[in-house]
């Protein structure tokens, strides 16, 4: 697809700048929905620091100016407001792209950005489910809401823990997806919108089925398998409510996440087995690094079941 027309200028203003962008984002880019939101929002809240911080309205020419001052000072008032590592790495990635698409624009050569030191995140060891408790989750899913909206959340979250998907990438599957569900392999669009296939077990399948028969909202190709209550794409903040709700009811611990469903896939998979390799392609991991991190949760396992079984383990 052609980039469309820009028509900016260094008087244009901000606003402008970034709607702008974000339809380049989408358009061009292909970004995600998910991806650009929080894109959109990081950049928003820099350009609202900024002109705070000059007294000023901001405009495209401004963006020129930006000193190492000033981006020191943004990043300090993220952390003075309690925003984590991880979150402040993200605001410079997105406004990096930011300047980046401005520079492409000709309308700004500024590479301050390009010398900032992202911070470091700290390195997060997955906290998984027990199989037990994986098992009491599913089977207390529909009992909190025992209409269509129960067995939909049940269906979902079967499918984050069958299939190890993150909860954007299950809340972007249409109903063209469904299809391939029935086959028995889900294509998957994941981060950096690479592709894997990952298989769908029979069960799954059944929750699916389930849920679509009582789902008030019509099939259609092209819109969301899973939907909220007026009928649209479902939020993950709904999801992410309805567990917590689950949780909380039945005493589950505070890493009960949609994510941890995905953290449980993996663990249980190596804990049964399976080799590191193959656990990469089914999570879409880009490096085996990141997958390694699991077995460091092995390991901790396997260690407590020593220390708490072992004759000797005990001797002081």
């Amino acid at each position: 697809m052609a980039e469309p027309d820009i028509t900016l200028s260094h008087a244009s203003t901000a606003e402008e700048a970034v709607n702008a962008w974000l339809s380049y984002l989408t358009d061009i880019r292909d970004q995600s929905i998910y991806t650009t939101t929080n894109y959109a929002h990081d950049v928003r809240v820099f350009i609202a620091f900024l002109g705070n911080y000059r007294g000023q309205a901001i405009t495209v020419a401004d963006f020129n100016a930006l000193d190492m001052t000033e981006a020191r000072a943004w990043l300090a008032d993220l952390a003075a407001k309690d925003i984590g590592a991880a979150s402040r790495a993200r605001a410079i990635s997105a406004l990096r792209s930011f300047y980046k698409w401005l520079t492409k624009q000709k309308l700004v050569q500024n590479a301050i950005l390009q010398t900032l030191r992202s911070p470091k995140k700290p390195q997060r060891t997955p906290h998984p489910l027990t199989a037990h408790q994986v098992d009491d989750f599913m089977d207390n899913a529909q009992v909190v809401r025992p209409d269509w909206v129960g067995a939909r959340d049940r269906a979902l979250f079967m499918l984050l823990y069958g299939c190890g998907l993150r909860i954007s990438e299950a809340l972007s599957l249409n109903g063209d997806d469904w299809r391939a569900i029935q086959s028995g392999q889900l294509n998957v669009t994941g981060k950096g919108r690479k592709q894997r296939v990952v298989p769908v077990l029979e069960q799954i399948k059944a929750e699916l089925q389930t849920y679509i028969k009582a789902c008030p909202f019509e099939m259609q190709c092209d819109e969301a398998i899973f939907r909220g209550e007026k009928g649209g794409r479902l939020n993950p903040g709904v999801a992410e409510r309805a567990m917590r709700s689950i949780r909380k009811q039945y005493l589950l611990p505070d890493y009960a996440t949609p994510h941890a469903l995905r953290h449980s896939f993996a663990s249980h998979l190596l804990n049964s087995g399976a080799d590191l390799r193959s656990i990469q392609e089914l999570l879409g991991h880009a490096s085996l690094s990141t997958t390694q991190h699991y077995t460091k949760v092995d390991e901790e396992s396997l260690l407590a079941v020593f220390e708490k079984t072992h004759p000797r383990a005990k001797v002081k």
